[in-house]
């Protein structure tokens, strides 16, 4: 099993990990901070032992141990057992935490405008973060009013808090104030790290909403 130190520490964008398996261009490794594809939430960008790493993948058997796979730009020149150096994209990794808490907070402000609304996807980029939503009315009329609402909240500089569960050890929930949702990804310690966000409606299709939430610059 992978031990995931950016569980432990978001903020860490470089480790020493052990390889514990090579196929190819193919590795796994002891721990890493190098986070995998998973929630909705893309992959962290960087290299290992100095290699570009071209895709991360979670791993998982009926166990539910999971280990994290990496396809690197060209099969490595170190070996299993040897130590190695895990560096990621420190503002990419910055950025990906603020949406994706920023995505939360948003649904949870949409539902509280709206009412409880089936979500039909989700993603978390670098760029912007959306929320897909089951919903027969364009959200324009109301997006104002929710973006204002969500960035007064995110002044006020509420403690984001990620707990393990109890049953499931590969399971995490995120919290803030009341709510909570079971989420895997990084994030910050507090809303005031996000800043302002910038909220946009896209038509997707009939009956079908989405906001695209974007760091305000």
């Amino acid at each position: 099993m992978t031990q995931k130190l950016f569980w432990a520490d978001p903020y860490q964008t470089e480790c020493a990990a052990t390889v514990t398996e090579i196929n190819g261009n193919k590795v796994k490794l002891n721990q890493t901070i190098f986070f995998a594809f998973s929630g909705g939430q893309e992959s962290d960008q960087g290299t290992i032992g100095g290699i570009k790493v071209l895709e991360a993948v979670k791993q998982g058997d009926k166990e539910n141990i999971i280990d994290i796979e990496y396809e690197l730009e060209k099969e490595p020149d170190f070996n299993v057992g040897d130590e190695v150096e895990v560096k990621i994209d420190e503002k990419r990794r910055e950025k990906l935490r603020k949406l994706h808490s920023a995505a939360h907070i948003v649904y949870y402000f949409v539902i509280e405008k709206l009412g409880k609304l089936k979500i039909i996807g989700s993603h978390i980029a670098a760029e912007k973060a959306r929320i897909d939503f089951v919903y027969d009315k364009p959200l324009n009329d109301v997006l104002p009013d929710i973006q204002e609402r969500v960035n007064k909240f995110l002044l006020e500089n509420h403690a984001l808090i990620i707990r393990d569960d109890e049953q499931k050890p590969d399971l995490r929930w995120w919290t803030c104030e009341e709510w909570k949702m079971p989420c895997g990804g990084t994030h910050p310690k507090s809303t005031g790290e996000i800043g302002n966000l910038e909220l946009q409606r896209k038509n997707i299709g009939s009956g079908k909403e989405r906001i695209e939430i974007r760091l305000a610059s």
